[in-house]
């Protein structure tokens, strides 16, 4: 063979390779474009952070659709024994000038749960003492504290939080108000954690409830949205800082019964949480578990603070509205994220979270969460339920995490009352009088459809379900606000949730 020729062969066939190769990166360049360019405009257009001034005199919460005018804004002092006395001559003046009483730390319901109109609202946020006994692995804790300086005061002595919400920018005083739960696996609500509470009273004595010491205080307060008193601080059982190595699972939603089975069984994860599907034609079809089970073979990682990231946000964000966007995030979610997060990581880490790198800074739009508890035996039928109801509405439902909360036996105002699967639902919603009605409609059809099949729905968010739907999914409420009546009779703490739901009726 002439070597010339075969150069010249080779050439030709190098020339071939190069121009398949080009040709194959300008379709990979067309196929990155259209993503790529959607996550560019998705930042682009996003707002900056804190672009929300509430008016003087007004105050509203984090679904920034309860703006009001109230009469005060009392923040309490830091110092116990000040604000001891001082809130006494504050409910005295506010019983003396007819005022009603609402008490409010990070805000982050979403009914006006914190809010009295025309009335006084007590900030709790100053009173943050925390101290902890790490022998008894006892929190003693201000209710206006916030779980990450809880987190990182307990992480310094080996100890974490043993329920609470999947961030950590609430107060402790608020997650007890409305028992909270979180992706603990298996476990009831907060309230099961509480040893005691100091609760000051409508006419100013300080009590302190328990499941021995005033214990129908104890059931009706926690869970009791700031109806009964003011929460002053709690001692809460704390459980130990481990290190936990990441499992995860994809499957059809409609398979998905084996995974509980297996998490329930040993050894037993500490986290768990599962999201499902929301791309266009597949909504609910697949659900993605994340398992954290304890890990021995080594020390636990050092707790290092989250740092936003802002292409995190935008795939989040640019899911908002967009069938592209929602596709992108699954994708990234399924394919990418699984080769970046860390397989080992600490408790606390995980618990430690902000939720400003996905909330929306948008004025014209909001986001609105909803949460719906199910028995596991019908958990299936009700996404089959949700997924036609989304449709009939156009709901834009940004994100569903699934968790397991296992029976509830300290509250009065319960929502778990037997083990139940909940479904987290996080909507985008347009701040409108019409984007107001399209979504009481949609919610009040959810609800009805958690209810027809012996569910229950979460009441920190927007007061959308009718009165008739709110007793029938809280039967125990008739006594919860006969007893509010009769431990205050001047029914001097009030919010809108209680002038929503809570009033004798006719």
């Amino acid at each position: 063979m002439n070597p010339s020729t075969s150069n010249t062969n080779r050439g030709h066939g190098f020339r071939w390779m190069r121009n398949l190769i080009g040709a194959g990166g300008v379709g990979v360049g067309l196929v990155l474009a259209v993503p790529v360019g959607h996550l560019v405009r998705t930042i682009w257009r996003d707002a900056p952070p804190g672009g929300f001034a509430v008016p003087e005199g007004h105050v509203d919460d984090i679904s920034r659709l309860n703006l009001t005018p109230v009469s005060e804004v009392w923040r309490i002092p830091e110092d116990g024994v000040e604000a001891e006395a001082q809130l006494r001559d504050l409910l005295a003046r506010a019983r003396s000038n007819g005022k009603r009483v609402s008490i409010a730390g990070a805000r982050h319901s979403m009914g006006g749960h914190t809010i009295a109109p025309d009335g006084i609202v007590v900030d709790m946020r100053p009173f943050r003492s925390i101290r902890i006994d790490p022998d008894r692995k006892l929190l003693t804790v201000g209710a206006g504290a916030y779980w990450t300086d809880v987190l990182r005061r307990a992480d310094a002595v080996d100890l974490s939080v043993g329920v609470m919400q999947s961030d950590s920018a609430f107060s402790v005083g608020g997650s007890l108000s409305v028992n909270c739960h979180g992706w603990q696996f298996g476990t009831p609500p907060i309230a099961s954690t509480v040893e005691s509470f100091r609760l000051m009273r409508a006419d100013g004595t300080v009590v302190r409830c328990s499941r021995t010491e005033n214990p129908e205080l104890f059931s009706l307060a926690l869970g009791g949205y700031g109806l009964f008193g003011i929460l002053l601080d709690a001692e809460i059982r704390l459980v130990p800082n481990v290190r936990l190595r990441l499992v995860q699972e994809q499957v059809p939603t409609a398979a998905s019964g084996p995974i509980l089975d297996r998490l329930a069984g040993e050894p037993r994860p500490a986290l768990v949480y599962a999201r499902l599907k929301l791309t266009p034609g597949d909504r609910f079809g697949t659900v993605r578990a994340s398992a954290y089970f304890p890990d021995t073979n080594g020390p636990i990682p050092v707790l290092e603070e989250p740092v936003p990231s802002t292409l995190d946000r935008a795939i989040f964000r640019g899911s908002a509205g967009s069938d592209l966007g929602k596709s992108l995030r699954w994708f990234a979610e399924t394919r990418i994220q699984p080769l970046l997060l860390p397989e080992v990581v600490s408790r606390n880490r995980l618990l430690i979270e902000t939720p400003d790198w996905y909330l929306n800074r948008h004025t014209n739009a909001t986001d609105i969460l909803h949460e719906y508890f199910l028995p596991r035996s019908v958990a299936l039928r009700f996404l089959g339920e949700a997924d036609r109801i989304l449709t009939r509405h156009g709901g834009d439902l940004l994100n569903t995490t699934v968790r397991d909360v296992a029976e509830d036996r300290d509250t009065v105002l319960l929502y778990a009352r037997e083990p139940v699967i909940a479904f987290v639902m996080f909507f985008n919603q347009e701040r409108s009088p019409q984007g107001e009605v399209a979504m009481q409609a949609m919610t009040r059809e959810l609800v009805e459809a958690a209810l027809s099949l012996g569910g229950c729905y979460y009441l920190p968010y927007r007061l959308h379900a009718t009165p008739e739907q709110f007793h029938r999914a809280y039967p125990q409420a008739r006594r919860f606000f006969e007893r509010k009546r009769v431990h205050d009779p001047g029914e001097l703490f009030q919010n809108r949730f209680y002038q929503t739901y809570g009033r004798p009726e006719p």
